[in-house]
């Protein structure tokens, strides 16, 4: 069975990972922000706020390096991530500014449909790309 180093799959910034291995953060990320629901009932007030602040800014910064690893398996740059992550908020705020909103949004959507689609479901690069080795073990000899 293949183990899964937590650390090196949720903070480091290098390498590949699989789709599966992207799903999997994705449930660790669901859990912790239960837990985090939880901390905001439990804990009493500023305790409970700098709690969150500090799960809230590891998650950030964990998402972002999980999405840099999925996109390296697709062999494409990190910086693809300001377009899933970013472009989306900046399209709906500039709609709510405007007469026609509707196309906007839907591109806002569009953004958004392609980046889960990128991230999550398509197959990475069949064997080594320039940011390593393909993360499924054997699949470049089948």
């Amino acid at each position: 069975m293949n183990t899964i180093d937590l650390a090196s799959l949720l903070f480091t910034f290098d390498g590949r990972i699989n789709r599966a291995k992207y799903w999997i953060a994705f449930a660790i990320y669901c859990g912790v922000m239960l837990i985090a629901v939880g901390l905001i009932f439990a804990l009493p007030g500023m305790i409970g706020i700098i709690m969150i602040g500090i799960i809230y800014i590891a998650a950030i910064v964990s998402g972002i390096a999980v999405g840099i690893k999925r996109l390296h398996d697709c062999d494409k740059s990190g910086w693809w991530l300001l377009l899933f992550y970013v472009a989306p908020g900046i399209l709906s705020t500039a709609a709510t500014n405007m007469d026609a909103p509707m196309i906007v949004n839907l591109a806002s959507l569009a953004v958004s449909i392609w980046g889960i689609v990128q991230l999550g479901f398509l197959r990475g690069t069949i064997g080594a790309n320039r940011f390593g080795p393909d993360p499924i073990p054997g699949a470049a000899t089948a």
